[in-house]
């Protein structure tokens, strides 16, 4: 049976209609994707993303640990910072792409992928080594995540905590609406916004208070539908789709976070071996010239062979156009490079882009 998360009588409540997600019973959608993606886009839009997990790294040589398995550089950011990287396996496959919050040097939280929440805790734990408890602190733990270029102004009236003062990919301690919360200037959707924190008994408290406050400013209660065009005009990389524990994060266009000169971590042979010999395959975005969507799965053919597979695809609701992500060899990834996507038996007409597809405004 499908797990639920603190906040799933609200959503039965204003209309969500849910579904099954690695594991969890979430809600796809509740006036509409194309409505929900808009309003992130243009005004504020409040996502349930309780079912992330949290492992907690503590201890004297909680810092060391996590360097170990870590592919991003944690010596180079400050306590109330964050930091977007992956971990891998000796292979070099990724294990999962994760978030590391660094309280101080020992005390750091990792947010995980929902759908990796026990193989992650335990891959951390089986790896960290002396000098730091490992904890899988998941259930003590809900998320929310107030998304858009109106998110601060919602926000700030229900805070003490100056917003302006918590920079992207930052975090800081403060109360929302009377709860406890990390409110962390982080997010998945490519806009302004915050992800808070919170007990999960306080959850329903926060989420009302929120779409109280921000329904001046036209907030919409958004599922995982928007949450992944979202995501994708961005390119941003979702997990089990776009990479998993056959592919290395130099072939999913993850080399920035990859810091071969920091010292050793797990995966840091095999991923230096790849850079010096060469990658058989990269992801790439691509936009469609013919009619149709992309999705997952779909081969990618060069003159009617099958060359490489399609991660992810959509229509883009902002732009108005078909896109997708997908591993082609490196002959094709290009940008302004051309291959067809095999949709329902037919070629579709592609071609490389830059990523994001979507830019968004600055104020």
């Amino acid at each position: 049976m499908p797990l639920r998360t603190p906040l799933y009588d609200q959503h039965v409540q204003q209309g969500g209609r849910m579904v099954e997600f690695a594991g969890w019973e979430m809600p796809v959608q509740y006036a509409g994707i194309l409505a929900e993606h808009e309003a992130v886009r243009a005004r504020v839009g409040l996502f349930d993303v309780s079912h992330m997990g949290e492992v907690v790294f503590r201890g004297p040589g909680a810092l060391a640990a996590l360097q170990r398995l870590f592919t991003n550089d944690l010596s180079r950011i400050a306590d109330g910072q964050a930091q977007y990287g992956c971990l891998c396996r000796e292979s070099g496959g990724i294990v999962d792409d994760v978030v590391v919050y660094r309280r101080s040097a020992v005390d750091l939280l990792v947010c995980v992928n929902a759908g990796n929440r026990q193989k992650d805790f335990e891959w951390l734990r089986d790896h960290a080594g002396e000098g730091a408890a490992v904890e899988n602190e998941s259930d003590a733990w809900a998320q929310l995540a107030l998304q858009g270029p109106k998110a601060a102004e919602v926000l700030q009236p229900l805070t003490g905590a100056r917003l302006s003062a918590i920079g992207t990919f930052r975090f800081a301690d403060a109360e929302v609406a009377g709860v406890p919360c990390t409110v962390a200037r982080t997010g998945y959707t490519g806009e302004d916004g915050f992800e808070l924190f919170c007990r999960p008994d306080q959850a329903p408290r926060l989420w009302e208070a929120l779409l109280q406050a921000g329904t001046p400013a036209g907030i919409a209660p958004c599922g995982l539908g928007a949450r992944d065009s979202l995501r994708l005009e961005m390119a941003y990389r979702l997990y089990g789709s776009d990479m998993d524990d056959e592919t290395t994060p130099l072939e999913a266009g993850l080399a920035w976070v990859v810091k071969l000169d920091k010292g050793e971590f797990i995966g840091r042979d095999a991923l230096r071996r790849q850079k010096e010999q060469g990658l058989s395959r990269k992801l790439v975005g691509f936009v469609l010239t013919d009619a149709g969507i992309a999705r997952h799965g779909y081969p990618v053919l060069q003159d009617g062979r099958p060359v490489g597979t399609v991660t992810s695809g959509t229509r883009s609701p902002s732009l108005g156009t078909s896109i997708g992500l997908a591993y082609v060899p490196p002959a094709l990834a290009a940008e302004g490079s051309s291959f067809a996507v095999e949709i329902r038996g037919r070629p579709a007409a592609a071609k490389v882009v830059k990523t994001p597809f979507y830019e968004r405004s600055k104020p």
